[in-house]
C-alpha cells in the first residue's frame, strides 16, 4: 500500500474514501466525479473502495478513474496477504502506472497473488454471507438497551440511506456503534469479554474482528480531533465475520451485559 501511495503523488489525483473508517459516511461518487472532470478533465479522481469490496460498489462505473482496494481485507479475505491494488478502464493509464510500478521495484510475490486469486473465486458468497451477518447483527443492535446509536448504511436510520441504495448493491459487515455511558472502561471491558470476536485493528477476513477506534487505529489522531469527529472512548467497530449468527449475537449479548448491565439498571 505504501508503494501505491508513493506513485500516486507522482500523479494529479483526487482522492477519497469511500465508505469511510470507521463511521461508515458514504460519498456521491458520481456527483464528486463530475465536478473535479468538469473543474479539471486532467485530474485523476480515486476512490478507496476497500471497505464496500467490487462485489458491491463499482466505483469506475461511476465515473472514478482509479479504484484502490486494501487487498488484505475482503477482496483476499483470508487474512493472510498484505497486498493493495489499483484498478482503471484506461489502458495509457495502466501503462503509465505499471512502468512506475517497475520503476519503483516494488512487486507482490507469486505466492501472494495466488493466495488472493484463490480469496477473489469465493468473494460473491463471501460477500453476501458478510452482509446477511452484518444486517442482522445491526437490526439486532439498533434495538438493544446498551447501544446509543448503530452505523450500518443499509439500515434506513443512516443518514445516507438513499445513497446507499443509489449507487452500492449491498454491504459487507462493517458495522460501528456508540455504547451508552460513553466511558472507556465500558468499552474496554465488553471487547475483553467477547469470545468469539477477536480483538484487532484489521478486517474483512472470514473471522469476526472488533476495535476501538479511538486508542487502536486512530490513536495517533489528537484527541480534540477525535471528537470533532465522533471517535469518542465508546465508538466500536465490528468487523462482522461468516460464523453463526446465533453465535456472534449471543456473544455480544453476553458481552453487554458484562459492560453495561449495572449502568445502564442502576
Amino acid at each position: 500500500m505504501q508503494v501505491i501511495l508513493e506513485i500516486l503523488l507522482l500523479l494529479h489525483v483526487h482522492y477519497f474514501v469511500a465508505p469511510t473508517n470507521p463511521l461508515l459516511k458514504l460519498a456521491d461518487i458520481r456527483k464528486i466525479t463530475d465536478l473535479v472532470h468538469k473543474k479539471d478533465p486532467e485530474i485523476l479522481v480515486l476512490v478507496d473502495n476497500t471497505f464496500a469490496s467490487s462485489y458491491f460498489q463499482l466505483p469506475l462505473d461511476l465515473g472514478a478513474d482509479l479504484v484502490l482496494h486494501s487487498l488484505t481485507k475482503y477482496m483476499n479475505g483470508h487474512s493472510d496477504v498484505v497486498m493493495g491494488c489499483l484498478c482503471m478502464n484506461s489502458e495509457s493509464l495502466y501503462k503509465q502506472l505499471q512502468f512506475l510500478q517497475y520503476a519503483i521495484g516494488a512487486v507482490p510475490s507469486p505466492f501472494d497473488c495466488y493466495l488472493v486469486n484463490r480469496g477473489l473465486k469465493t468473494l460473491a458468497v463471501r460477500m453476501r454471507q458478510h452482509m446477511k451477518n452484518g444486517l442482522r447483527i445491526a437490526q439486532y443492535l439498533e434495538k438493544n438497551e446498551y447501544v446509543e446509536k448503530v452505523i450500518y448504511p443499509p439500515l434506513e436510520s443512516h443518514p445516507q440511506h438513499d445513497l446507499y441504495k443509489k449507487q452500492m448493491t449491498g454491504f459487507s459487515g462493517m458495522i460501528s456503534l456508540y455504547l451508552k455511558g460513553g466511558k472507556a472502561e465500558h468499552s474496554e471491558r465488553f471487547v475483553k469479554h467477547l469470545k468469539l470476536f477477536t480483538l484487532a485493528e484489521s478486517l474483512g477476513g472470514f473471522e469476526s474482528l472488533i476495535e476501538l477506534p479511538a486508542v487502536m487505529t486512530h490513536a495517533s489522531v489528537p484527541e480534540e480531533h477525535r471528537k470533532l469527529l465522533g471517535i469518542t472512548d465508546n465508538l466500536i467497530r465490528i468487523s462482522v465475520g461468516l460464523e453463526d449468527i446465533d453465535d456472534l449475537i449471543a456473544d455480544i449479548q453476553s458481552g453487554l451485559e458484562y459492560a453495561l448491565d449495572k449502568e445502564i439498571k442502576h
